[in-house]
């Protein structure tokens, strides 16, 4: 067989040789619309790629990006890359502190800034430790005012150089990217990923029963392209040739239900925020079509049934769920149905759609019990999450200690997550470790509680955290934003919980508020909540919490 290396610019150059006219769009912070063509990129990317050579970046150097998700970004997932250097995907989001240490931990030498984070890159670029040059994101007339420097302009940058390359041999083994966690428990880890990981994840994506991204597909991949790759998605749809289309700052339910209208988009993957609100702009607004939508995709957080149900049946467009993690590139499972599935019954199929899924080609998975075993595949015995693939990480950047309980000895990542598994090979995700409930020494999944919250027909977002309790060490409080188009009250909330789950489940206490803080990558910020609503409860009703 031929030695061939897994390197990312062969994902480009497949998009170049047979999509050469396929359209890459971007819905400009202004609201005017860039559209140019692969062919149009791969004359812009060979230009960054001598741009970064005649900044004198030598191989394994990183260059940091900070901006949202638009062409130039899109030019950056290949430039560095393929020229045997990496693209750290900065996270402009995390708090001042976690992003100085996530530019210092990756030591990036170049910082490529959206015009919009200029302020923030600035108001800490005397704690970076290693960045030389700025690169703002736009042309020369589009660098605010800032005392950042050395600073040119992106388009300055690449002008005047050759729009041909010729890439360098690379092992396919070689770091290409990296991101960092959100840092929920700490400073954040950097993930670094091989160009043979994205290569693989991206042969992945267009697996009938993963995302199954064609050349046919118009993809809009709302969630941020600095959180896990994007999802792995603007690889996979090049590799494939898919129009791709780029939101920018316009990742608010209007303008994503707009754009795929006029855009005809067949995929997007987003958290379920965005299409819970989306679902209520469409319900103001008849009139923007969503037909073209084929399927779309869930992550960051488990969906409530009710949400799939309703694009269903009232946009046609079925919702996968998605589980991942950073360190997986993302993409671990999805609730894809097998053929024994869609015999079932349609509540029962809803059941399935609503895990997180099936392991996706290429993926293995178990679930470890506390005696060290795989427990049994019953749907309802808890264990540690276990995976191993071609993508997921096998180390964290400058982190010796969390690197030896992280792997076990035969090279599975402990992911965190407490999950059952059936009998069917399907993964639920019951919670993340730190989040599960111990009450009275029986465990309480947060995340069943919040989905069951949600389904509510007058709840908006749910969230359940522990708090302490005098007497059971711990207690649910779950934390519910209404919708406000009708009354809601903790008696409504406790009856509906009560005909799916025993007592000693239900939260002893309820708090509404107006918005559930979120993480800088989309999710329920527990850690903040907890924080907030630190109190203790004491056992006042009757047999509370008896187990």
């Amino acid at each position: 067989m031929m030695s061939v290396q897994l390197t990312l610019d062969k994902l480009l150059e497949r998009a170049v040789d047979l999509f050469p006219d396929r359209e890459l769009v971007t819905k400009l912070p202004d609201g005017s619309t860039h559209r140019y063509t692969y062919a149009d990129a791969y004359e812009r990317i060979c230009q960054l790629a001598h741009a970064l050579d005649e900044l004198g970046l030598e191989q394994g150097a990183r260059v940091g990006v900070v901006a949202t998700n638009h062409y130039r970004h899109f030019e950056l997932y290949f430039g560095p890359a393929c020229t045997g250097r990496s693209i750290h995907m900065c996270n402009m989001r995390l708090p001042d502190h976690h992003f100085v240490h996530t530019v210092d931990d990756a030591e990036d030498e170049v910082l490529f800034v959206d015009p919009a984070f200029v302020e923030k890159v600035a108001a800490n670029a005397d704690e970076f430790e290693s960045v030389e040059q700025y690169v703002v994101l736009g042309s020369e007339a589009e660098i605010p005012e800032t005392d950042l420097e050395p600073v040119t302009d992106y388009e300055s940058l690449l002008s005047g150089h050759p729009t041909e390359y010729e890439w360098p041999d690379i092992d396919e083994d070689t770091e290409y990217g990296m991101c960092h966690t959100s840092g929920t428990t700490g400073l954040p880890k950097g993930v670094p990923y091989t160009h043979r990981a994205m290569y693989l994840h991206s042969v992945m994506g267009g697996h009938v029963d993963a995302n199954a991204i064609g050349e046919r597909d118009t993809v809009l991949p709302v969630v941020p392209m600095f959180h896990a790759n994007g999802w792995g998605i603007p690889y996979g749809a090049t590799f494939v040739g898919a129009k791709q289309v780029f939101p920018s700052v316009h990742t608010d339910p209007e303008s994503i239900a707009h754009l795929i209208d006029e855009e005809e988009v067949t995929f997007s993957a987003a958290v379920p925020t965005i299409w819970l609100e989306m679902a209520e702009y469409l319900d103001e607004n008849p009139e923007v079509d969503i037909s073209n939508i084929d399927r779309l995709t869930v992550g960051g957080s488990a969906p409530p049934e009710s949400l799939i149900r309703r694009y269903d049946e009232e946009y046609d467009a079925p919702i996968l769920q998605g589980w991942g993690m950073t360190e997986t590139s993302p993409l671990g499972t999805l609730s894809t149905l097998r053929k024994e599935v869609t015999e079932l019954p349609t509540d029962e199929q809803y059941e399935y759609r609503a895990m997180a899924g099936f392991p996706v080609p290429g993926m293995q998975v178990r679930v470890i019990g506390d005696d060290g075993e795989e427990v049994p595949r019953d749907g309802e015995t808890m264990g540690g999450l276990e995976v191993r693939s071609p993508w997921v990480t096998d180390h964290y950047h400058n982190r010796p200690e969390e690197n030896e309980h992280a792997f076990t000895e035969d090279g599975y990542l402990r992911t965190g997550d407490v999950a059952v598994r059936n009998e069917l090979g399907y993964v639920d995700v019951v919670d993340r470790d730190k989040d599960m409930i111990k009450s009275g020494g029986e465990w309480i999944s947060s995340v069943q509680l919040e989905n069951e919250l949600m389904a509510h027909e007058r709840v908006a977002e749910a969230t359940v955290v522990a708090v302490e309790h005098d007497r059971w060490q711990e207690r649910p409080l779950a934390i519910v934003v209404p919708t406000g188009t009708g009354e809601l009250s903790e008696d409504d909330l406790e009856s509906h919980l009560a005909e799916t789950f025993p007592d000693w489940w239900l939260p002893d206490a309820y708090e509404f508020i107006e918005e559930i803080p979120k993480t800088s990558t989309g999710k329920f910020d527990k850690k903040r909540l907890r924080d907030r609503f630190d109190i203790v409860l004491e056992a006042e009703k009757e047999g509370d919490a008896e187990t």
